[in-house]
């Protein structure tokens, strides 16, 4: 990939932005995928989007809080594009809650599928609140992300918990 002229040594490098954000893209990628769409096929057009809009980031926020807002744009408007016409599913299937160096058990599986389809309750705009939290953002970065205010960040948040504990209660029982 090319440099696009940001060659001066108080630049980042679009390179350099890439590679520290890439895992974070090809997670919400993976989240948002829907078939036919393959979170690798989202992960490129979210990079696209990136590199086409590089040129023009103003700096007036953080460039992660700027990579995740274009993350959360590019793959909610191709998850729309995919629905629109059909009834409404949400696919949080390719979201991995196990660490990949150890295998669950049996409970810790039903406990991962029970969190799952809590998850697949919640309207869109919960879920995406929920994925900047668990890709560890602080509510602050989240309002800046979404164009809420920290204290609306909070209270949907706690709103989000109480949902998902309500749900999952049940089912762990």
């Amino acid at each position: 990939m090319e440099n696009l002229g940001h060659q001066d040594s108080g630049t980042t490098t679009f390179e350099q932005v890439l590679e520290s954000n890439k895992e974070k893209i090809y997670r919400i990628s993976r989240v948002y995928a829907v078939a036919p769409l393959e979170p690798q096929d989202l992960f490129q057009e979210v990079v696209y989007q990136i590199w086409k809009s590089f040129s023009t980031f103003k700096g007036n926020s953080d460039i992660d809080t700027w990579v995740y807002k274009i993350a959360l744009n590019v793959c909610q408007r191709s998850k729309l594009k995919l629905d629109k016409g059909k009834e409404k599913t949400v696919r949080l299937d390719s979201m991995q809650f196990v660490p990949a160096e150890v295998g669950p058990d049996q409970s810790q599986q039903e406990r991962y599928k029970a969190l799952h389809d809590c998850i697949a309750t919640l309207n869109e705009a919960d879920q995406s609140l929920l994925v900047l939290l668990l890709e560890g953002l602080p509510y602050k970065q989240i309002a800046t992300i979404t164009g809420l205010t920290d204290n609306h960040v909070a209270v949907k948040m706690k709103r989000i918990r109480k949902l998902l504990f309500d749900c999952i209660t049940p089912k762990l029982a």
